[in-house]
C-alpha cells in the first residue's frame, strides 16, 4: 500500500519466531533503501505507536523500517490472554533476532540497524546475533531498578510492583494494562519477569552468564549510541550508563534535554511520538 502524503510503501506480513509468528508492518521508500532498520518495541507499547517516526526513516531517510509486536502480544497476541506464555526473555533472544533475520532475508545487500526503545535495547548485548547486525541504537534502554527512580515517581513503581496491580494479575491471570492506567494488557508471565528483574539490586545483570547468555558485545566492534533524557523518570540516566558498561568501552553515550529540541517533556515513551519528530535525526544521525 503506498501513503501517498508521504511516498511510503507499507506491507503488512507475518514471519515466524521460534514456534509462532509475529504480526509485522513494513515501512519502504519508494526507491532503493539503503539501509534495513527494525525497531524493537518497549514493553506494553504496540508496533502502531512507532508509525510516525517509521514513515519518516522511510519517506526522509530512505531506509526500510520493520515494526513488529512481540508474541503474546498486539497484533501477535493468538488466542487468551491468560493462556500466554511468554517471558521478556522470550522477547529478547527469540523475537528481536527473529525480527532481524526476516530483514536479513529480504534485505541482503544493505546495512542493518537496530533501534531499541527500553526492552528493545536493553538485552542487546546478550543476543544471538550481534556480529550480524551494523549498527544498534538504544533509547531510554536500561536495567532499570526501583532505587534508580526519583520520588515521587518511586512511589508509582512500589505501587505497580508490590500493590494493585501485583494483586489484580492473581485475580484475572494477566496484567489488565489498560485497566491500572498502563496502556497495554500483557501475559501475567512478563509481568513477573519485568517484576523480578526491577526490583532486584541489578536487575538482570547477574543472570548474565548464568540462566541468561553471556554478553558478547564488548568484544566486537560493532558501534552503539544510548540515549538517555533528562526527564526520563522511568528509566534515570544511571540505569542507560549501566547498560552502556556492560555494551562495553566503546559505547556512545548520549544525554538529552527536551529544551534543546524546543519540547516541553520527553520522557520514557515521548521520544518515538510525533510531537518529538525534532527529536529523530539526533537519534540516528
Amino acid at each position: 500500500m503506498l501513503d501517498a502524503a508521504q511516498a511510503v510503501l507499507t506491507e503488512d506480513f507475518h514471519f515466524p519466531s521460534g514456534d509462532t509468528q509475529l504480526a509485522a508492518r513494513l515501512y519502504l521508500p519508494v526507491g532503493k533503501p539503503r539501509t534495513a532498520v527494525v525497531l524493537h518495541s518497549a514493553t506494553g507499547v504496540p508496533r502502531d505507536y512507532y508509525q510516525h517516526f517509521a514513515r519518516w526513516m522511510a519517506a526522509e531517510r530512505g531506509m526500510a523500517c520493520l515494526t513488529y509486536d512481540y508474541r503474546d502480544f498486539g497484533h501477535s497476541l493468538r488466542g487468551s490472554l491468560k493462556q500466554a506464555q511468554a517471558t521478556m526473555a522470550d522477547w529478547a533472544l527469540i523475537d528481536m533476532p527473529a525480527a532481524r533475520t526476516e530483514m536479513r532475508r529480504r534485505f541482503p545487500n544493505v546495512r542493518q540497524w537496530s533501534i531499541g526503545h527500553s526492552v528493545g535495547g536493553m538485552l542487546g548485548p546478550v543476543q544471538p546475533d550481534i556480529d550480524q547486525i551494523d549498527r544498534m541504537i538504544c533509547v531510554c534502554s536500561g536495567p532499570v531498578t526501583v532505587s534508580d527512580h526519583p520520588w515521587p515517581y518511586r512511589a508509582l513503581a512500589l505501587l505497580f510492583w508490590y500493590g494493585h496491580a501485583p494483586l489484580a494479575v492473581k485475580a484475572l491471570g494477566y496484567l489488565p494494562g489498560k485497566a491500572l492506567g498502563f496502556g497495554a494488557d500483557l501475559p501475567a508471565s512478563v509481568y513477573w519477569q519485568w517484576r523480578s528483574w526491577c526490583t532486584a539490586p541489578r536487575n538482570y545483570l547477574p543472570q548474565v552468564g548464568v540462566t541468561l547468555p553471556k554478553a558478547r558485545w564488548a568484544q566486537t566492534d560493532t558501534p552503539v549510541d544510548l540515549f538517555a533524557f533528562e526527564d526520563d523518570d522511568l528509566v534515570p540516566q544511571k540505569a542507560v550508563w549501566r547498560l552502556a558498561d556492560l555494551y562495553g568501552a566503546n559505547a556512545r553515550r548520549h544525554l538529552l534535554s527536551p529544551s534543546e529540541f524546543g519540547l516541553p517533556e520527553v520522557g520514557h515513551i515521548g521520544a518515538f511520538a510525533r510531537r518529538s519528530a525534532a527529536v529523530w535525526p539526533r537519534l540516528i544521525d
